[in-house]
């Protein structure tokens, strides 16, 4: 054996792969075979009335399967030319949308998920929701600066060369708007799931750990409490992350899903914070400061804040906690039929991983525990699933999850009791869909 054919090596193929001898055989055994082809094909259209079977009772009127269609009789569609995919024209109505009852305001704006219709654990690119404080931008790369400065020995500016050069990590993480669920504060019963949780993703992300350039910049340990992250976008949106945090797992990344991060997501470069809300996320990333306290910028005291019974505003309450909703069935949807039907929905906690899911189909009476799908990563999003015998009679569906912390997802009425009804945002409670006689499934507030 040559050096070239050692094992593990890649050998290049030769310019020519048979020699004349070898060419010759081929197609003699071309002709040969194109010959019996034909002499089979005319015994097979002499005898194709005997062929046929006839139609099994069972399968009488069932021409879908027992005709052959015309896609299965002809030459299909070359590549897409457009060089991007797109999905099924019969998947169109599987799309973002938004909420007709937020009020936008100037370029701000909001889109949900479509969680019923999602599949596992990953949302692709092109159905993760948005939510911009000043619209989004298509920033070019090549112009786009990070700068890490504060209590640091050496200021730096990266270029994304720069950061794309280091050492890289991919995890999978959550993302989830602080508001996701919000308008359930106040009773309103939106009526699918895409509007009642759909401010909700999780995405493979790559990028380089905040950490790893903290450190190349020399960052005082002994007085370093906090980061502030700042974006290029018009609003100049900043928010402080706890340094015990970006230590742990915050990075600073350019791609999400195997592909460069898109515009709407904060392309090139954003910040990616496991388990706190989305506004810590921060977008189109170009600073961050580390210093010894929290910054009180307008984002951090003015909005993203839970106002409590007493009046008090309860400030960085970033953390998503423990929460879960059943995605199908769920609001909007009809069981055809009865019978077996199996339920699957997603949970995820902010502090971990899930550890277990318990499902109900009577409102809370009684509860039964759900199969947990892989994978099983922290701070990241996880399938769930159990099989449910519908009778045909009215049902409340319900799903509470159990973090490894021990936390237990609570019910709106114990959410509600400690926390009052004018909050706006980190609504945790279990969500409840009802399901009618005649199979229609709704939103309900079930205590």
């Amino acid at each position: 054996m040559s050096k070239t054919e050692l094992p593990g090596r890649i050998r290049k193929a030769p310019e020519g792969f048979l020699d004349p001898a070898q060419i010759a055989k081929v197609q003699s055994g071309r002709r040969d075979f194109l010959r019996n082809a034909f002499l089979a094909a005319g015994a097979v259209a002499a005898g194709t009335a005997a062929a046929q079977p006839p139609k099994a009772a069972g399968f009488q009127g069932e021409s879908e399967i027992l005709d052959l269609p015309e896609h299965s009789k002809g030459l299909g569609q070359p590549v897409a030319a457009r060089g991007y995919g797109a999905p099924s024209q019969f998947e169109s109505n599987l799309q973002r949308r938004e909420s007709p009852g937020l009020t936008r305001v100037s370029a701000a704006s909001v889109s949900f998920t479509p969680l019923q219709g999602l599949f596992g654990i990953i949302t692709p690119n092109g159905l993760h929701f948005e939510r911009h404080h000043q619209g989004w931008w298509d920033v070019d790369p090549s112009r786009h600066r990070l700068m890490v400065m504060g209590l640091v020995k050496q200021p730096k500016v990266y270029t994304m060369d720069d950061l794309m050069r280091l050492p890289s990590v991919s995890r999978m993480h959550f993302i989830e708007c602080g508001a996701n669920t919000g308008m359930e504060w106040g009773n309103v019963a939106v009526p699918t799931v895409q509007y009642t949780h759909g401010m909700l993703s999780c995405c493979e992300y790559t990028g380089v750990p905040l950490a790893a350039l903290l450190d190349d910049c020399g960052f005082d340990r002994a007085a370093a409490r906090y980061v502030l992250a700042e974006g290029a976008d018009g609003s100049g949106m900043t928010r402080t992350i706890s340094i015990d945090r970006v230590l742990d797992d915050v990075l600073v990344a350019w791609a999400m899903n195997g592909e460069m991060l898109r515009p709407e997501n904060g392309y090139p470069l954003r910040l990616v914070a496991p388990g706190l809300q989305g506004v810590s996320w921060v977008k189109w990333l170009r600073r961050v400061e580390v210093g010894d306290q929290p910054w009180g910028t307008k984002d951090e005291t003015l909005h993203y804040v839970d106002l409590m019974p007493d009046g008090v505003a309860r400030q960085y309450s970033s953390i998503q906690e423990c929460k879960s909703v059943i995605t199908s069935p769920s609001g909007g949807q009809t069981l055809l039929d009865k019978g077996f039907h199996n339920v699957t929905g997603l949970a995820w906690s902010g502090r971990g991983r899930i550890k277990r899911v318990d499902v109900s189909f009577d409102g809370g009476r009684n509860w039964r525990t759900a199969r947990l799908e892989k994978p099983d990563e922290p701070k990241c999003l996880r399938r769930f699933n159990i099989g449910w015998v519908w009778d045909g009679g009215p049902a409340i569906l319900q799903s509470r999850a159990i973090d490894d912390t021990g936390y237990v997802q609570p019910k709106i009425n114990q959410l509600r009791a400690v926390r009052g009804s004018r909050s706006i945002y980190h609504n945790n409670a279990i969500q409840s869909w009802k399901v009618a006689e005649g199979g229609e499934v709704s939103n309900v507030q079930a205590y």
